[in-house]
């Protein structure tokens, strides 16, 4: 690949970033009131309720998109087909797919809800699976044409501001179902948001017939990325599930807030990912594997950078974090520390899986599994131990035995060992099959996670707990990016916050890049 290719992808990355980070921002700012209103305004028991449907109603979604969310990219790039008609047989795939999962839900209802009665349109919930994987479809076609504009617009505007108005608003009507009516019609509006760039994009397709063999093919190819897809989506969720086999429905709601709060610098990947993945494919296909390791290196530097500096912003002050949604979620501060380190671990791996999808599916599949099966069985060992390890030294009152929320912080350990080797393994084989070092860590991570530790302790002695958001929060993120800008950055990191297209981007890119992200806010 040339010098001036290598400039081209690496301004497309950077300036998907920016237009990302700013959408994960945005998500940020509406996600915390929804937290808020949901901790404040429905009790414990709707919110368990409430976390569980939508843990299975996404696991549905998730399987509905066939991997094409990740896949298409590759379809695209490889067709010689009208590339509206590609789009449009890959909508087909996932409309038929989630017709297929939703009716099995809609006959087994009790999967979403195992530990309430139905009420009244609880049995139709799985239709919004449609909604989802159509959505999830619609913006990875946009991004294929550079188009993360629209991603923001739908998922970090449209859907979490619905979210947030809708439950506020249906809270003074029905505590029990305000929260999944609220999530129904925030899916909904995504749904429109993604659609009609998609139309604007692509267009109707002229002259297509959907090819039902060609659908059976795509959906057979992708097979092993949408099993890597759902496993990775679970593996985020069966710490949950395995909690609400030992403890009860308060536990699994604390559990599940400190989850939302530490998955949000989980987002700061998928920041990249629209956008990542026609580069990769387009490499791959040009023979350019010292490029794709270069790129996901670049990359995985961007997001373990930022999600330390979000893991250290919102794990320091936690007990501050969690009381802002509600004093009763303060315990779950310790599983919040624990899902942060999490979250950290699995960002190698994560990024590692962006050129493995497309270079050993099955491996990158098997591996995926192995690493769940390990989660599964160390969520269930160390709640089982938890629950049964009696200290009277240190906890009299209650036999010895752990406190609850004590025990509720066993499977985000589990999760955290996990997703380590995880992360260990995807690296390792992504090096060898690209004959070339793959690593995002850099050791001035270290120093700036050093020098935020200290300002966020400091802010933590000496300030008090409305301080510690206000002022805490801002002096842990500019001591971090201060030090890490210095001491970390080189040129091309540097490209992430360049403003102006650079004068070597070539006229082509230039061209792709503003007809994507023109619109792009």
């Amino acid at each position: 690949m040339t010098i001036a290719a290598s400039d081209a992808d690496l301004a497309t990355l950077a300036r998907g970033g920016r237009t990302n980070f700013i959408g994960f921002l945005l998500r940020l700012a509406a996600r915390f009131p929804f937290l808020f209103i949901a901790g404040r305004m429905y009790g414990l028991d709707a919110l368990g309720r409430f976390a569980y449907a939508i843990i299975v109603v996404e696991f549905a979604a998730q399987l509905a998109t066939m991997g094409l969310k990740r896949g298409l990219a590759k379809q695209l790039t490889e067709s010689t087909r009208d590339h509206a008609h590609e789009v449009w047989d890959a909508l087909i795939v996932c409309v038929l797919a989630s017709l297929v999962i939703g009716g099995f839900l809609i006959a087994v209802p009790e999967l979403m809800f195992p530990n309430s009665a139905l009420n009244g349109l609880d049995r139709l919930l799985p239709l919004v699976v449609i909604l989802i994987a159509a959505a999830d479809i619609a913006l990875s076609a946009l991004a294929y044409r550079l188009d993360v504009g629209a991603t923001v617009r739908a998922r970090s505007i449209v859907e979490p501001w619905t979210l947030g108005i809708a439950a506020f608003a249906l809270a003074f009507v029905t505590k029990r179902d305000g929260l999944i009516i609220s999530y129904v019609l925030s899916m909904a509006a995504a749904f429109v948001a993604s659609i009609i760039p998609l139309i604007r994009s692509y267009g109707w397709p002229r002259l297509w017939r959907p090819r039902l063999n060609l659908i059976a093919g795509i959906a057979r190819q992708n097979t092993p990325l949408a099993a890597a897809d759902a496993i990775e989506w679970a593996s985020r969720r069966i710490d949950v599930a395995m909690l609400g086999l030992f403890l009860p429905p308060a536990a699994v709601a604390v559990y599940w807030m400190a989850q939302q709060i530490a998955s949000i610098p989980q987002k700061l990947k998928t920041s990249f990912d629209s956008i990542l993945a026609p580069i990769i494919s387009q490499n791959l296909t040009a023979g350019n594997t010292r490029a794709v390791a270069e790129q996901v290196s670049q990359v995985g530097f961007w997001i373990i950078g930022a999600q330390l500096g979000t893991a250290l912003m919102i794990g320091i002050p936690g007990e501050a974090v969690m009381g802002v949604v509600g004093p009763n979620f303060v315990a779950g501060t310790g599983a919040l520390a624990l899902l942060l380190a999490a979250e950290f671990m699995a960002a190698t791996a994560a990024v590692s899986e962006s050129a493995l999808i497309y270079i050993s599916r099955g491996r990158n599949a098997m591996i995926s599994l192995l690493v769940i099966g390990i989660e599964a069985g160390l969520c269930f060992a160390l709640l089982y131990a938890a629950r049964e390890v009696r200290l009277p030294g240190f906890f009299p009152k209650n036999g010895g035995q752990l406190p609850l929320y004590y025990q509720a912080a066993a499977p985000a350990l589990g999760l955290l060992m996990a997703l380590g080797l995880g992360s260990i393994i995807k690296a390792r084989l992504l090096s060898r099959l690209l004959n070339a070092p793959v690593t995002g860590w850099r050791w001035a991570l270290a120093w700036a996670a050093i020098v935020g530790s200290v300002v966020g302790w400091a802010a933590t002695q000496y300030l008090p707990e409305w301080a510690e958001l206000a002022f805490g929060i801002p002096a842990i993120a500019g001591s971090y990016l201060v030090t890490l800008w210095y001491f970390g950055f080189g040129p091309d990191d540097r490209e992430l916050f360049r403003l102006k297209r650079r004068q070597s981007d070539t006229p082509a890119v230039a061209e792709n890049l503003n007809a994507g992200s023109a619109e792009s806010l």
